[in-house]
């Protein structure tokens, strides 16, 4: 774990750049598509875009994408593991995080989150600050689970879903793919493929 790459110069790059630091990587070095306009990200130098972190590839140890939108960093995951990308996963060490869950690469699990036992987490997801997904709950790839948001136990969440801040989902629910949970809705019964759910009790986003 020396030198870690990372794809996405935003604002959750930088909780991404320093979880990874605290965890125990060396250094850190941002790609982005933005660069050249973006040469710094924080506190960590932006070297080139995604061409230029394809032909570098074997000049790291881990790669991830740090990009908050959930079918992009999929999107941008899935180009860089076709290019033989070692991908990362990043643990904050103030996560707990059961050792019988299971974590998919390119995941974040970011300080005070908690993963309970027999879960399992797919590829390029975020279990963001605060969260918690209880027990046997199942995430497929690129899931974002956003700060202070909580999932009960047998909970699952299908491909690049979006539980906003503070939500809270009930136990047993199945969330579709693609579904948008409002931050501080309360999911308490199942939501189909695609909605936006708002409101305690969540109910789908009616457009004025």
């Amino acid at each position: 774990m020396t030198t870690l790459a990372l794809f996405g110069a935003g604002g959750h790059g930088k909780v991404v750049a320093d979880a990874a630091l605290l965890a125990g990587w060396k250094s850190v070095i941002f790609f982005d598509d933005a660069w050249p306009h973006i040469q710094m990200n924080g506190h960590w130098p932006v070297a080139g875009n995604m061409t230029a972190l394809l032909a570098r590839l074997n000049e790291f140890d881990g790669v991830l994408v740090s990009i908050g939108h959930c079918a992009v960093r999929w999107q941008k995951q899935q180009a860089l593991q076709t290019a033989g990308a070692k991908l990362a996963t990043v643990v904050h060490p103030r996560a707990c995080v059961s050792p019988y869950a299971r974590l998919g690469a390119g995941t974040v699990v970011m300080a005070g989150a908690v993963v309970n036992v027999d879960t399992e987490i797919g590829a390029a997801c975020i279990v963001n600050t605060g969260a918690t997904v209880d027990h046997d709950c199942r995430l497929a790839h690129g899931v974002h689970i956003c700060p202070g948001a909580h999932l009960s136990g047998n909970v699952i969440v299908g491909a690049c879903s979006w539980v906003g801040v503070g939500a809270a989902v009930r136990q047993g629910i199945h969330i579709g793919i693609g579904v948008t949970v409002g931050a501080g809705a309360v999911a308490v019964k199942q939501i189909p493929d695609g909605l936006t759910v708002v409101g305690n009790p969540a109910a789908p986003l009616v457009k004025a």
